[in-house]
């Protein structure tokens, strides 16, 4: 692969991928989720405790996978710290350890910044403050209720964890956290901001985020059946379903990975992002199809190119319509594509960059995801080239990942295989 450290354009420097780590509902490392993925596995549980709650209809998510935090997460640490900002920092660590940087003197140096998101904070410390609004008493509060209840506490939580000094971008953009996080560090790398950056997005599960869907007659109510949903893109598809996790990556400039003979796994080629300026929960297929041709115009791309798209596929009603619409109008028929959704919910401010991370380990591995539960594609949907069945195996240089999140929020990103 080229080694010169300047994008081909001239705009700036090259960007690439050095460390990758997450918790989602099919597993906590790339092993344990790409088993799941080839044996068709999904991570979607009934959930027996949300019945205790008078009027939501589904009963249905998508927990992480059990896992255990080590000795350094003392509770003086994590007070600060809900379970979504437990789930980033750690994946952060971890990530940092996968690039060969956890304890380099680059993360407390200001050259290494973070941009990652969640929808919101804790929800349980929204509560205590919906606790002193309701019953006029502050009982339940504490000091660190804002920090665990703000929408940027993931971010703030690893930059202190970690001893991260550089610029912190919050991104609380509800499905485009982890996207737009990726994105925007891509951007402070590319333009000689920062050397590196911990990018990403997270959530933790909570019937109050499953109510805002449910609200919205968004929800799959197949409660006695969790693993045939949600089905993205498929004709019988009844809603979404929703999920936790984290995701976080590792960005850094070329020319410092080289130098220090960094692991690279892919290079970030294109981000764009852009909003529909028309509708709050709507989806508009033309403003999604101007964000993917934006992502191409950026990487300096023909569709042809791009050899995997990873869809939002979210199994909405409208919200798979027009994704798909807007997918065929730039890609035609010939690109596959599948949902990771399918396996894990909608896993909210986590999904752009496990998704983004999925995408990157199957093209180094030469495979690709099917979308569980796609049995007959809706008719109303675009005849893309929906990976069904099985995983496929497919050699490519260049996959997409999209996400849609409400506001009108859009988002595309554009890995490159790595070749050493």
């Amino acid at each position: 692969m080229d080694g010169k450290a300047v994008r081909a354009d001239g705009l700036g420097r090259r960007v690439v991928i050095t460390g990758m780590a997450g918790f989602s509902p099919i597993g906590n490392d790339w092993p344990s989720i790409a088993a799941n993925l080839q044996a068709m596995q999904t991570g979607i549980r009934h959930m027996d405790d949300w019945a205790e709650y008078e009027g939501l209809n589904t009963r249905l998510g998508g927990p992480v996978a059990p896992f255990e935090l080590p000795a350094q997460y003392t509770r003086r640490a994590m007070r600060s710290m809900g379970r979504g900002a437990r789930m980033a920092t750690r994946a952060s660590e971890l990530a940092l350890a996968d690039a060969g940087l956890l304890g380099d003197p680059l993360v407390g140096s200001g050259d290494m910044g973070i941009a990652y998101g969640a929808s919101a904070g804790e929800p349980d410390a929204v509560a205590d403050f919906g606790n002193m609004l309701i019953n006029k008493s502050t009982d339940g509060l504490n000091a660190n209720s804002y920090i665990r209840m703000m929408a940027h506490t993931a971010a703030v939580n690893i930059g202190v964890f970690l001893g991260v000094r550089g610029r912190i971008h919050t991104t609380s953009s509800a499905c485009t956290s982890g996207s737009q996080g990726i994105g925007y560090a891509y951007e402070a790398i590319r333009f000689g901001r920062q050397k590196a950056m911990i990018a990403g997005g997270c959530e933790e599960l909570s019937a109050s985020e499953a109510a805002v869907f449910d609200t919205l007659f968004a929800t799959s109510t197949r409660n006695d059946a969790p693993h045939t949903s949600p089905r993205p893109f498929d004709a019988a598809r009844d809603g979404l379903v929703v999920g936790e996790g984290a995701g976080a990556l590792i960005l850094e400039d070329l020319q410092h990975a080289l130098e220090r003979g960094a692991t690279i796994y892919a290079e970030v080629m294109g981000f764009a992002t852009n909003s529909d300026g028309r509708h709050v929960t709507q989806p508009d297929a033309e403003m999604m199809e101007r964000a993917i041709r934006s992502g191409l115009a950026d990487a300096g791309l023909q569709p042809e190119q791009i050899g995997y798209v990873s869809a939002h596929g979210t199994a909405t009603d409208r919200g798979d319509v027009a994704e798909s619409k807007a997918t065929h109008a730039v890609f035609g028929s010939f690109t596959p594509i599948s949902a990771f959704k399918s396996f894990t919910g909608h896993t909210l401010g986590a999904c752009g960059a496990l998704e983004a991370w999925v995408a990157i380990e199957m093209m180094r591995a030469g495979w690709f995801h099917a979308t569980a539960n796609l049995d007959e594609p809706d008719t109303d949907c675009a005849p893309l080239d929906y990976i069904r069945g099985q995983a496929r195996a497919l050699q490519c240089e260049y996959v997409m990942s999209n996400n849609f999140a409400f506001g009108g929020i859009n988002t595309s990103l554009i890995f490159r295989r790595w070749a050493d």
